[in-house]
């Protein structure tokens, strides 16, 4: 259903229509056009001036900032929201935040909470004054200022503007398990066009009106991008209406250009939009499994730079794309520039707007809401307010029993699992996990024991654990996911992000920013901590039998370790046990991104839960029962990962066996960050500690999960770097066996006893014919793979020496993926 909100609001014979609204008043019709005016005068002058903030005297070009930074053509329209917004919040004590789409507009953002008293309250040295506004100016995309995009330091943001395509994922996660919540999102139409904004308009059919917030999209339709028009303002009306109402919206359309007359349109439907959404929220929380109904939105459709220059130097400007960012460029050296700037904020009428002192008048900051209703100072817009620790039980009443390193396999992510299930059951209301159709592929269906995926679309009998109501969220759209529950986060909740390794990469850009949204909170002292990110990537690299090389990349750890080391941590836990620690440790900690990659395969157990425990804490550490001389060795041979600590062990095994006088030591990273100096990441080792670890003179054979000059990019610095080498992934698979998957990349257990005897020069002479047999061993084991389609007995059988004779799982077990699976795990992959 549309409704064009200057002929047909609500039809009267509809039994389900909500509450007409309140016609304005004209005095409040000129009390929003006031805030109005106000705002776009900030913001124009955000953009544009150092000095005589209020024009009480000749605009000279030293009044003018030298480099003119920002965007102005979606900022009225933003206002224009702000204004309106602020209006219902007041009329109906609304819990509302505001998430700016178009993030560019950041003058909007920052001249809204100005004249709430929000920003002065938070920046004490720009207070409601000339002297204030002055300082407010100057700052703007100014250095030491603030940046030009709605941005960390913006009050009551939660959406960095660096980046389009997130405000409508944002919006929807922070309205999750907030049923009193109302987060308008402004989704800019050159925004629309992006892949993660047409995905998420899908979210409104994984939100419950019964136990969640609502959000109200307002598509800003101004027609134009930087330098082109925008596909939703150049398709028939009635196709994109079309689409929306497709989307399950019924749009209420606010059209035009004369302030006048589009205060009260937009006003009706701000009203009519907050009368439905409470309507089916109340039927909804009535009458649990009502239908789904469609959510309203609002289609805002006002000229690009509205009240701006409409034609500079003979080109028009109003209404077309050339007012995007900063109409008059000339303004410090052009006479006439400085000129139409001045008419054009003083069409504002400031006079009327501020008074002798500067201050805003007090009709203009009685249109504030109350104390924490205003849109700057709303806790949930500053989410570690409101975040409570996560209840967790100790992860070792879940760990599994390890009596010798090796004599049993677990499948680390279903323990996982049965982890997760009490994280839900303990924090029914603030924790969430999320995964594109994958929780139950990546073994961590036992959380559906306690709980079920959220769905609002139709369920039919063959569906199972599906409801509206769920602390699992499955969409396949990582990039939906990711902005789901970065909002969750944000506005004070904690959750776990699950994705098969390769794809990861999708959200690689979303990471960016919310990495640097981390990274400047931390200098914000009025920012909260707010729970961490973390992911859990599994159906890694090296185990991909049903899908091959296009699922075959673990890249995203060399991405997360290029952000600030402050903000980033990556674990590679190499069995069940240290997963369950690293978990635990994640799921408690705020203010990081956590990367945990783990297999999802059935994987030996080494250590037992309080041996974990204790390796996870140290992030690495030297296996004493894997050394034959943990002391005074003649090589070190280290690993990080599970699939590289299962061929390194065996590698060790041979040692053992074949060259028995050699001396070992066999260190495991869990924390990768380990590596790095103390001097460049917090979690790094002294320069003493990994000396005494790694040696300062002896060879260093790592093998690593990943791509493995990442490994000698974090250790480059150190004083044995010369003799560490390194074997992983080289973008080498397809679909084969894990053994034949090793041996493509050069990481298996024959070519690391190769790389002891090439590196350690007292084997150089003396171990040649162990050197050949092992290059025979790979021979024989790919010939056996291409003759029987599966890894040779010795490597499909192969036990941890100690381990033979303990009663347990056997290495056959290990090695059968069909074991103990689920039906819906021997369904095809994605």
């Amino acid at each position: 259903m549309t409704r064009s909100m200057e002929t047909d609001l609500l039809d009267p014979a509809d039994p389900d229509a909500a509450p007409g609204p309140h016609p304005l008043t004209d005095e409040e019709q000129a009390d929003l056009h006031a805030w109005w005016r106000a705002a776009n005068y900030l913001a124009v002058g955000q953009i544009y001036l150092m000095d005589n903030p209020l024009l009480r005297r000749e605009l000279v070009p030293d009044d003018v900032k030298p480099r003119l930074l920002g965007h102005w053509g979606t900022t009225p329209g933003l206002t224009f929201v702000h204004a309106h917004l602020n209006r219902v919040i007041r009329q109906h004590d609304l819990d509302a935040i505001l998430l700016h789409g178009p993030g560019h507009g950041g003058p909007a953002a920052v001249a809204g909470s100005y004249l709430d008293g929000s920003y002065s309250e938070i920046y004490p040295h720009i207070g409601l004054d000339e002297d204030g506004m002055r300082t407010l100016f100057r700052q703007f995309s100014f250095p030491g200022g603030i940046p030009s995009h709605v941005a960390p330091e913006t009050p009551g943001s939660i959406h960095e503007g660096g980046e389009l395509g997130y405000v409508l994922s944002h919006a929807y996660g922070a309205a999750y398990d907030n049923p009193d919540l109302v987060v308008t999102a402004v989704v800019g139409d050159g925004e629309s066009e992006t892949g993660p904004l047409a995905a998420s308009w899908h979210a409104n059919k994984l939100i419950d009106p019964a136990t969640d917030g609502a959000v109200l999209p307002v598509l800003h339709l101004n027609g134009y991008k930087i330098a082109n028009p925008t596909i939703p303002a150049r398709i028939s009306r009635e196709e994109l209406l079309d689409l929306l109402h497709g989307y399950g919206h019924d749009v209420l359309v606010v059209e035009g250009s004369d302030p006048q007359v589009l205060h009260r349109v937009m006003a009706d439907a701000m009203d009519a939009a907050v009368a439905r959404i409470r309507q089916i929220q109340a039927a909804a929380r009535a009458e649990p499994g009502r239908p789904r109904e469609l959510w309203p939105m609002i289609l805002l459709v006002t000229p690009k730079g509205w009240t701006g220059p409409k034609e500079i130097d003979g080109l028009q400007y109003e209404g077309t794309w050339r007012s995007h960012q900063v109409p008059l460029t000339g303004t410090r050296d052009n006479d006439d520039h400085r000129r139409m700037l001045v008419e054009w904020m003083r069409s504002y009428r400031p006079e009327e707007l501020f008074d002798e002192a500067g201050r805003p008048v007090p009709r203009i900051l009685a249109q504030a809401p109350p104390g924490f209703r205003r849109i700057g100072m709303n806790p949930h817009a500053n989410g570690g307010l409101l975040r409570t620790p996560l209840k967790l039980r100790d992860f070792r009443e879940f760990g599994v029993p390890v009596s010798v390193p090796g004599a049993a396999a677990h499948e680390p992510t279903r323990v996982l699992g049965s982890y997760l299930t009490d994280v839900v059951t303990a924090n029914p209301a603030n924790f969430r996990i999320m995964g594109p159709d994958e929780t139950e592929s990546n073994r961590l269906g036992a959380v559906y024991e306690v709980t079920d995926k959220v769905w609002h679309g139709e369920i039919w009998p063959v569906d199972v654990n599906l409801a509206p109501q769920g602390r699992v969220v499955e969409l396949l759209s990582e990039h939906t996911l990711e902005g789901l529950l970065e909002g969750y986060l944000l506005t004070g909740r904690h959750g776990l992000f699950s994705c098969y390794e390769a794809f990861i990469h999708l959200v690689d850009s979303m990471f960016n920013q919310h990495a640097k949204w981390l990274k400047v909170t931390r200098g914000i002292g009025w920012r909260a901590p707010i729970a961490s990110l973390n992911y859990l990537l599994t159906s890694h690299v090296w185990r991909q039998d049903h899908n091959g090389f296009s699922h075959q990349d673990p890249g995203f750890i060399d991405h997360v370790v290029n952000k600030k080391a402050e903000v980033v941590r990556v674990y590679l836990p190499p069995d069940t046990n240290t997963l369950l620690s690293t978990a635990q440790h994640c799921l408690a900690s705020v203010d990081y991104v956590n990367v945990m990659v783990v297999g999802k395969q059935p994987c030996f157990d080494w250590l037992d839960p309080d041996t974990a425990g204790l390796h996870c804490a140290r992030g690495l550490g030297i296996w004493d029962w894997a050394s034959t001389e943990p002391e005074d060795p003649d090589v070190v041979l280290a690993c990080a990962g599970d699939v590289p600590t299962l061929e390194m062990l065996a590698a060790v095994s041979i040692l053992r066996e074949r060259l028995p006088e050699l001396k070992v030591r066999f260190v495991n990273v869990v924390d990768l960050m380990r590596l790095q100096d103390a001097t460049q990441h917090p979690h790094g080792l002294s320069a003493r500690d990994f000396d005494g670890i790694f040696t300062t003179d002896k060879p260093v054979i790592f093998a690593y999960h990943g791509y493995p000059w990442l490994i000698h990019r974090l250790t480059y610095r150190r004083t044995n770097h010369a003799n560490l080498h390194v074997r992983g992934y080289i973008e080498e698979g397809t679909t084969t066996t894990p053994f034949d998957m090793v041996m493509l990349n050069d990481m298996d257990r024959y070519h690391l006893v190769m790389d002891v005897i090439d590196r350690v020069p007292s084997l150089q002479g003396r171990a040649a014919l162990l050197r050949q047999e092992m290059v025979d061993a790979r021979a024989r084991a790919r010939a056996w793979t291409r003759d029987h389609g599966d890894d040779i007995p010795e490597v499909r059988d192969w036990v941890w020496p100690d381990a033979r004779d303990e009663a347990g799982t056997t290495a056959g077990q290990l090695s059968d993926t069909s074991a103990d699976f689920s039906p819906a795990d021997a369904q095809p992959q994605n």
